[in-house]
């Protein structure tokens, strides 16, 4: 295995030290916003928690309640509520694209 041969004058990568050279400019102000709105983050915890709770409550309550014990078809109604949950999170997601495309149409517009 090659190694870097350092040369006696030069500084190695720990050694050097350039936070003495760096000053943040103070009239500008920092950028705190979060870089994903607080809106999509509940969407996406509440899908989230759909996702776990909707197919393991149908497997449950069809097991017994619906199908009498037969966990195949129940186990199969818990995949299709997987899935149900799945396309409307995906319908969800579309629509609030498409609902910021046309704000930013509108903004563009209105601009001209």
């Amino acid at each position: 295995m090659a190694s870097r041969r350092t040369v006696a004058g030069e500084k190695s990568v720990l050694q050097q030290d350039n936070r003495s050279t760096f000053r943040p400019d103070a009239s500008k102000k920092s950028d705190i916003t979060p870089a994903v709105p607080a809106a999509v983050i509940y969407k996406l915890l509440a899908f989230t928690a759909a996702m776990v709770a909707g197919p393991i409550g149908t497997y449950f309550l069809t097991l017994n309640l619906v199908f009498g014990g037969n966990s195949t078809f129940a186990g199969a109604t818990a995949a299709i509520m997987a899935n149900v949950v799945l396309v409307a999170y995906v319908i969800v997601a579309m629509k609030e694209d498409q609902s910021e495309r046309m704000a930013a149409d509108a903004k563009a517009k209105k601009g001209e």
